[in-house]
C-alpha cells in the first residue's frame, strides 16, 4: 500500500488539536510568539533567557511530538518559530560579520541514541536554515557535551538539576566559533533554569559571549 492511500485512508493530524493537517496547524502555531521573559534564580545571574511560550497546550504537545515520539518533522515549524522570535530578542545580536551563531543544549548520550538523534541541535539547524532563508546567516555550533553521570532530570527540583550538571557539562573545541563570538544558547523547555546555566556557564568559560538563551516554552 503506498504512502499517499495511506494518507486517504489515514489522514495525518495536528499534534496539538488533532484536525487534519501535518504536521502542526496555524491555529496551534500562535501558541508559540514572544520573545518572552523568563526569570528563574538559576539564571539571576547568567544571561538573560527567553520563550515563544507556556509549556502547554499545543505548545506542549508539539514539543513532546518531536522530543519523545520522533516527529522529527516538526523541526521545520518550530526552528522557524525560534528564527522569527530572535531578532526580536532584545540583548541577542549577531557576529561582527553578521552571522547569528546557535548553540544547542546539548542531551544525554543515552537519551539522543532514544530519541534518534540530538533533537535540539535539529531544531537549532532548523533555525538556522530559516534565517538564512530570511537574509539573515546563521550557523550551530555544537560547542557543548554532557560528560558521564548525569542523570534524567525529570521530576528532579532546582537543586538537585543544578548538582545533576555540576562539573558534568563540557565545551567542545571543535565544534565552537572563535573566542569571543557572540552566540545564542537554544533549548526546548526552560524548567529551573538549571540546564541553561550550567551551559551558558560552560560557554563562558570557554571564551564565548552568551548574549541570550532562547527556548521553545517555558514551565510556569
Amino acid at each position: 500500500m503506498t504512502s499517499k492511500l495511506l494518507d486517504l485512508l489515514l489522514p495525518t493530524r495536528c499534534v496539538g488539536c488533532g484536525v487534519p493537517w501535518d504536521p502542526w496547524c496555524p491555529a496551534c502555531a500562535t501558541e508559540l510568539g514572544g520573545p518572552l521573559p523568563v526569570r528563574r534564580p538559576a539564571l539571576a545571574t547568567g544571561p538573560p533567557a527567553y520563550a515563544l511560550g507556556g509549556y502547554r497546550g499545543a505548545a506542549r504537545a508539539a514539543v513532546l511530538a518531536y522530543k519523545e515520539r520522533q516527529r522529527r518533522e516538526l523541526a521545520v515549524p518550530l526552528g522557524s518559530a525560534l528564527a522569527a522570535a530572535l531578532p526580536w530578542v532584545p540583548e541577542a545580536r549577531p557576529a561582527a560579520d553578521g552571522t547569528w551563531w546557535l548553540v544547542p543544549v546539548p542531551s544525554r548520550r543515552a537519551a539522543a541514541r532514544k530519541r534518534g538523534s540530538q533533537h535540539v541541535l535539529v531544531l537549532a539547524r532548523s533555525c538556522a536554515a530559516e534565517l538564512a532563508r530570511r537574509g539573515s546567516p546563521a550557523a550551530v555550533a555544537p560547542a557543548l557535551a554532557l560528560r558521564r553521570g548525569a542523570v534524567d532530570s525529570v521530576g528532579l527540583d532546582a537543586v538537585a538539576r543544578a548538582a545533576n550538571l555540576h562539573g558534568r557539562v563540557r565545551p567542545r573545541s571543535s565544534g565552537s566559533p572563535p573566542a569571543g563570538t557572540p552566540v545564542v544558547l537554544v533549548d526546548d523547555v526552560i524548567t529551573t533554569g538549571a540546564t541553561a546555566a550550567a551551559c551558558a556557564g560552560a560557554l563562558t568559560a570557554a571564551g564565548l559571549e552568551v548574549t541570550a538563551v532562547l527556548a521553545l516554552t517555558s514551565t510556569t
